[in-house]
């Protein structure tokens, strides 16, 4: 159960961080489009890199550029960049006891804490499983996601619109394909089909980054409320005495 630290398997150890860095090439790859549109806006490539560096999640960087680019202010951008990075708080209350990682440790991997190194990392069997998916995935985007950056921003314009190539699916393609295989039990399905109908309905009433963010509460309020049945509760318990 979580909360083990049991060895790792070596064929479950690359397993899992070969699905870590599939996932990277394809999410990374979509910086690219991000460093091509971010000095279109009027950035320029050293602020674009940095936004990748320092602020490192997509949603939140392509939130900023796109309200810059239609001539809002810079702090109607980071505000905006702000409210749709703000799940990630969610997903580190998430993290935390799973990972069971403390002091500079927790404080560097909070870095990292994005969609896909989340969803690599719930659900694993153990500690170590869940640690293995987080820092492979997560190093893997972050990597390849600034590399990425780079030369769509030096690129700039000469690319035209990334869209064209399709690279504005890769991300949300890449995270169905993680999402889709634990869709095995029926709280899982209800939750996801919660999640998107929410998200969608407020898609026409609400500014960027609020959909997203309602999806994620309702996936939390559905885990806390789960973490605390004295059926799993007991489970968990069982497993951490193992």
């Amino acid at each position: 159960m979580t909360g083990t630290q049991l060895p790792l398997d070596p064929a479950e150890r690359s397993s899992i961080i070969r699905d870590g860095l599939a996932v990277g090439l394809a999410t990374g790859a979509y910086g690219i489009s991000f460093g091509a549109l971010s000095v279109t806006a009027g950035l320029d490539v050293l602020q674009t890199c940095a936004l990748s560096l320092l602020l490192f999640t997509g949603a939140s960087q392509f939130a900023l550029v796109g309200v810059v680019a239609s001539g809002g202010a810079p702090l109607s951008g980071a505000l905006t960049a702000l409210l749709l990075g703000s799940r990630n708080t969610l997903y580190g209350l998430r993290l935390a006891p799973l990972l069971d990682w403390h002091g500079w440790r927790r404080m560097t991997a909070a870095h990292l804490v994005i969609d896909e190194s989340t969803a690599m990392s719930v659900n694993r069997e153990s500690t170590s499983a869940a640690r293995v998916g987080f820092l492979s995935t997560g190093l893997a985007v972050f990597v390849l996601w600034n590399l990425a950056t780079l030369g769509g921003a030096l690129a700039g314009t000469a690319l035209g619109d990334p869209r064209t190539f399709g690279l504005d699916a890769a991300v949300g393609g890449a995270f169905l394909a993680l999402l889709w295989p634990r869709l095995t039990s029926v709280l899982n399905r209800v939750v996801g089909v919660a999640a998107v109908a929410l998200a969608l309905g407020l898609v026409p009433v609400t500014t960027a980054g609020v959909p997203v963010l309602a999806a994620a509460v309702v996936a939390v309020v559905v885990g806390a409320a789960s973490d605390r049945s004295p059926g799993r509760g007991a489970r968990r318990r069982k497993g951490r005495h193992r």
